[in-house]
């Protein structure tokens, strides 16, 4: 979300990974705190599964197909045996990969309606950069933090 927002301010006014880090963990982001909008979904994939599809970014990158069934049962368009002979999940997945999204001409040089470039929508599209970012206190901070909100509903994120 730091590198996001602050792809939208002047260059040489960018917010500091201390200060975003700060308001993150306080819970002031622009789309409100972080911890209330995922439990919120997270809850809703219990309580109405037919309606609410709970799906982790490092999980989808770990299994790519098994996820990409999951959808497809959930959508109501579960893959036949025959699409899966011919392929069909793979090409699924070459299509919507990261490399390949990127790749595309609108997302290199294209802009939204309300005129955001498509390219600040796409960053590395891999599991684990915050390391890059985050000092060992911020990550130890907020995994406390990230226990306390979501340990007894059981939502856990892998690193």
């Amino acid at each position: 979300m730091w590198k996001f927002n602050n792809k939208f301010l002047p260059e040489d006014a960018p917010i500091p990974i201390q200060e975003a880090f700060e308001l993150f963990y306080k819970g002031i982001t622009p789309g409100g705190p972080f911890w209330e909008h995922v439990l919120g979904h997270w809850k809703a994939s219990f309580e109405r599964p037919e309606r609410v599809l709970f799906i982790k970014y490092e999980e989808l990158k770990e299994d790519p197909t098994f996820h990409l069934r999951r959808l497809a049962e959930f959508l109501g368009c579960p893959f036949s045996p025959e699409e899966e002979r011919r392929g069909i999940i793979e090409k699924i997945q070459r299509l919507c990969s990261f490399e390949n999204l990127t790749s595309l001409d609108v997302n290199k040089s294209g802009n939204t309606r309300i005129g955001i470039k498509t390219e600040n929508y796409f960053r590395r599209g891999v599991v684990g950069d915050w390391v890059n970012h985050l000092t060992a206190d911020m990550i130890e901070r907020l995994d406390q933090l990230t226990l306390q909100k979501f340990g007894c509903f059981d939502l856990v994120f892998k690193e």
